[in-house]
């Protein structure tokens, strides 16, 4: 009030109007970047794509602020502010002097602050805001080269880099004194806060992301054993009646053994030669394999998949060895549940024959085993060992492979060889006793 008051002593009055154009330059300015604010951080990949296939100087400069999101948020709250300050001083002096000899500073103040927060909130808040969410990628265009010019310019350029520095201290900060919650705190808080409007498959798909940075490789991949590969030395007519009788996409080629996996053969790339000679050298189509190790984390491996935009590695173990192949579905399927295509045949791995006994083939994964039984599986993740079969879990806890119609007890299970040679155990009946 005071600088209001020593502005208008020395202000002929016909510069009111020259104050009331400023008051309104400043705020269309102010509408102007806030809605800047809005039509930047609405663009979605479609909207930035097209600016990139866009050559205008505007839609490069838009882009090279997107790339930089905080010192752009920084830069257009710091110059809406200065705005809204201007418009705050000029507007309080202009009305100091309108109501000056009416007496009554009550109303005075009840006037002043209504109709500046009403204009700014108005014409440079709400409908800037919402143009822009309207038409984001034309504001953001328009505003592309005030916005970059006015980064570089002092005072901004200074506040900007204060207010970027100072939150990325603060979120350093913050992170080393996050909260820590292990993944059984959080499961136990999605069951405490399920609604009765929530699904059993919505409940199955949250608790499944819960788990899924905790399951390894290992155990959700196919073994070795179960992989249908080509050999190089395979003709080519071979190797279209393997691809046929096996009806996968993408197929492993080995040298000599799955230990020498030489690149993976896309289907698709067989398409344009389908009708050449024997001696087709098909080996040339094979694309380079992407291996992983066992113990690798599954969500670390979907970031891998998307940034290789590849659907199979190839798994091996600490010797260098092949295990088995893992697929994206694979890593998928351990959030959203099975995912059956339409030419994928009904396998069974397992058969209940009662409410508590069930039968599985020996090879059948531990993680399998505990969507069937509908448990947590802890117990048999903590004696499990190198295990991650049921049939390994029992060559684990007895040290042998166990013969046709012996057992052994775990928890409150009677685990059964049903069927076994002398390499590995074929099948299990697996009973859940009382305790």
């Amino acid at each position: 009030m005071i600088f209001s008051s020593f502005l208008f002593a020395f202000m002929p009055a016909g510069t009111i109007i020259v104050y009331i154009i400023l008051i309104f330059v400043l705020l269309i300015f102010s509408a102007l970047i806030s809605g800047s604010e809005v039509a930047f951080f609405s663009l979605g990949p479609h909207e930035k794509d097209i600016l990139k296939g866009e050559d205008s100087k505007n839609a490069q400069l838009a882009l090279k602020l997107l790339d930089k999101p905080q010192e752009l948020l920084a830069t257009i709250l710091i110059i809406n502010n200065f705005l809204n300050v201007g418009v705050v001083i000029f507007s309080s002096a202009l009305l100091n002097k309108l109501f000056h000899d009416t007496g009554t500073s009550t109303f005075h103040f009840i006037i002043e602050v209504l109709s500046i927060t009403f204009m700014i909130l108005m014409i440079g808040e709400v409908i800037p805001k919402v143009y822009a969410t309207k038409n984001g990628l034309l504001f953001a265009k328009l505003m592309a080269i005030p916005l970059n010019s006015l980064s570089s310019i002092p005072p901004f350029s200074w506040l900007k880099s204060f207010l970027v520095n100072g939150t990325r201290i603060i979120h350093k900060y913050a992170k080393h004194r996050g909260v820590s919650i292990t993944s059984d705190e959080l499961e136990q808080a999605i069951l405490l806060t399920k609604e009765e409007s929530t699904s059993e498959e919505e409940q199955k798909i949250l608790e499944g992301i819960i788990k899924f940075g905790n399951t390894d490789v290992k155990q959700i991949m196919r073994s070795r054993m179960e992989v249908v590969y080509l050999e190089e030395e395979f003709d080519f007519h071979t190797v279209l009646s393997n691809i046929l009788e096996a009806g996968y996409s993408r197929i492993p080629v080995i040298k000599q053994s799955f230990d020498e996996v030489e690149g993976i053969l896309y289907v698709k790339d067989l398409l344009p030669h389908i009708n050449e000679r024997a001696d087709f050298e098909w080996v040339e189509l094979i694309r380079k394999p992407f291996f992983v190790p066992e113990n690798k984390k599954i969500d670390d491996l979907l970031k891998d998949f998307q940034e290789k935009k590849m659907h199979m590695a190839v798994v091996v173990d600490e010797y260098g060895g092949g295990s088995g192949i893992v697929t994206l579905e694979d890593v998928l399927e351990e959030i959203v549940g099975d995912i059956t295509e339409e030419f994928d045949e009904d396998v069974v791995g397992f058969k209940q024959i009662s409410t508590n006994t069930y039968i599985f083939e020996g090879r059948t994964a531990l993680i399998d085993l505990y969507k069937v039984l509908e448990i947590d599986g802890k117990e048999f993740e903590m004696s499990k060992g190198e295990s991650d079969s049921i049939g390994g879990f029992i060559i684990e806890q007895s040290g042998r492979i166990l013969k046709n119609n012996e057992f052994i007890k775990f928890e409150n299970y009677k685990l059964i060889v049903v069927s076994s040679d002398k390499r590995r155990i074929k099948s299990v009946k697996v009973i859940i006793t009382q305790n």
